[in-house]
């Protein structure tokens, strides 16, 4: 028997640490094609950072390009309930009514969402689709869409002053502040993180119903704490919001890649557990962490203003 013990701790180890089979990894559903950000380089990153983690295997299903005719709206039909969640990298022309209302009934009945960066500038006029994000920028939000929402003492404000939904100064690296550390995404991670070059989203609105904000960045423009990740409960399913992630070398960072995993399992499932691990390099509160992606035509980031 003593003979046998080296190689049960091996075979111990190598099923602890191999990657989820193919039938157990959670099946998602990214969709692009219009977006005012890049999202032809900015998918393939998304792709990566989800599959790179073991627990998912990442399919694409990309709209027709802004101002297609109304057949190829038509032949784009999604089906939703093939996934444990939808990955949103889109801000372009609406949906059709069917496809909307096939998300709207996939997310109520327990669906998964995840809302990336200028995914929160989609849809101002489609209600179901902004109670989902909970908060959005650009549009023409203003009061009328909702209140802003930030963080000030550890506790959530709703500003309902008048002003615009939407704003970001140029472009820098900034802190990430960890604002409920009980939550399964946020659970473990450091209280404050650098993240790299991005743009700082402030100033957003909405209908602000079941919000939950877990982390959250200092704004140049606000001075106030600004949502960076959120959670919010739609029906009986669960959304991911990230404001992060404007660009490809914006998610190509250890802590954008973690909380992307986390979240979009948290909207999957309800918990967080293959990816629970925080690995070593993940960002300290003074350095960033970027992530090599060998092989992608990286964006050039513009210079930072002086």
């Amino acid at each position: 028997m003593s003979r046998l013990l080296p190689s049960l701790l091996a075979l111990a180890v190598l099923l602890t640490f191999a990657p989820a089979s193919t039938e157990s990894r959670m099946r998602v559903l990214v969709i692009d094609g219009q977006n005012n950000h890049k999202w032809d380089i900015t998918t393939p990153v998304l792709k990566h950072a989800l599959e790179s983690s073991g627990a998912f295997i990442v399919e694409v299903s990309t709209t027709p390009p802004k101002g297609a005719d109304a057949a190829a709206w038509q032949a784009w039909n999604p089906k939703f309930t093939d996934y444990a969640v939808v990955v949103s990298n889109y801000n372009g022309e609406l949906w059709p009514e069917k496809v909307r209302t096939a998300l709207d009934a996939y997310v109520l009945a327990g669906g998964g969402f995840v809302a990336v960066h200028a995914a929160n500038n989609s849809f101002p006029e489609w209600q179901e689709y902004n109670r989902m994000i909970g908060v959005g920028g650009w549009g023409g939000r203003d009061e009328n869409s909702g209140p802003w929402l930030y963080v000030k003492d550890g506790k959530l404000f709703r500003d309902v002053s008048p002003g615009k939904g939407g704003a970001h100064g140029p472009q820098h690296e900034f802190v990430v502040e960890v604002v409920n550390a009980d939550h399964p995404v946020t659970r473990g991670l450091p209280k404050r993180w650098l993240h790299t070059r991005d743009e700082l989203y402030s100033r957003l609105r909405g209908p602000a119903e079941n919000v939950e904000i877990l982390a959250a960045a200092k704004s140049d423009l606000t001075a106030e704490l600004e949502p960076s990740l959120m959670v919010i409960q739609h029906g009986k399913g669960r959304v991911f919001h990230t404001t992060l992630g404007h660009a490809d070398y914006s998610m190509l960072c250890r802590g954008f890649y973690l909380t992307l995993q986390r979240g979009a399992e948290w909207a999957a499932t309800g918990d967080v557990k293959l990816t629970a691990a925080v690995p070593a390099d993940f960002p300290t509160a003074d350095k960033t962490s970027p992530v090599l992606l060998e092989g992608h035509p990286k964006q050039v980031p513009p210079e930072p203003k002086k």
